[in-house]
């Protein structure tokens, strides 16, 4: 068993500016994405420039940061912003959603492509791994701030959290949706791949690492489980992104278009 550490959620106090570690997760996110995406636009035979890689992290920026509080409000925070509609502005006390943030990702990088007369699945592709460190560091966050816990446990790794063990799910997907899909990804998109397989692979593995922790995680309180005893909001969440994964390796591999971000 592991005791809590009771971290402080607020990293850094500037008079009445608080800066809290779940915020400055998101920014260790963005630089290491920006920072990934720079190490392989410098690769040899790559079609990207630096500031393709400079102007591409301030779209995805803008996406994961609307998208991802707009999901939470729509899939899980409804009845508190309904409750306190100034919870909506509170990003600093948690609140944002994966799922959310994929979107508005994928919408911002759909319009940097068009912008950039890019196809849009090169993008994507492209953009694949540079999530991991981001999922990493946000899950690190939610462990701060002791938020999104597991089921009571009895394994030895299991964390005293308020009186009781549990598991601690935020660190096992910053493990696996960060750490183990970042080298997962990292290494797939060292060479060239056919067209939309790294985005399938990312597409598959998020969701399926997603589905499986959730057996091991509690359901949001004001939702539970949606369907037979078991199912959360994040599994049925996951199950579309498993299927779209799937279907986009299949057909990466039998059409075999070859990639855009490669000379």
């Amino acid at each position: 068993m592991i005791t809590y550490p009771d971290i402080d959620p607020i990293a850094l106090s500037l008079g009445p500016v608080k800066i809290h570690w779940y915020g400055l997760m998101y920014v260790v996110g963005i630089i290491g994405a920006w920072w990934l995406a720079r190490r392989r636009a410098a690769a040899p035979g790559s079609t990207w420039k630096p500031i393709d890689v400079d102007d591409l992290m301030f779209f995805a920026a803008l996406g994961v940061i609307l998208g991802g509080r707009l999901g939470w409000i729509l899939f899980y925070g409804f009845d508190a912003i309904r409750a306190d509609w100034l919870a909506v502005f509170r990003v600093w006390q948690g609140g944002m959603s994966f799922h959310g943030g994929l979107i508005g990702v994928l919408v911002a990088i759909a319009w940097f492509a068009k912008s950039r007369r890019r196809r849009i699945g090169d993008v994507f592709d492209f953009a694949a791994p540079l999530p991991g460190i981001g999922l990493g560091a946000g899950r690190i966050g939610n462990f701060i701030n002791g938020e999104l816990w597991g089921k009571p446990t009895d394994v030895p790794w299991g964390v005293l959290y308020q009186g009781q063990v549990r598991h601690a799910s935020q660190l096992y997907e910053a493990i696996l949706e960060g750490l183990v899909l970042l080298v997962l990804l990292w290494w797939f998109t060292s060479r060239p791949r056919p067209a939309l397989a790294p985005s399938g692979l990312f597409l598959a593995g998020y969701g399926t690492f997603r589905f499986l922790i959730e057996f091991v995680r509690l359901p949001d309180a004001d939702i539970g489980y949606i369907a037979f005893g078991w199912l959360t909001m994040g599994q049925l969440l996951s199950l579309p992104m498993i299927v779209a994964g799937l279907a986009a390796i299949a057909y990466a591999y039998s059409v075999k278009r070859p990639s855009g971000n490669y000379q």
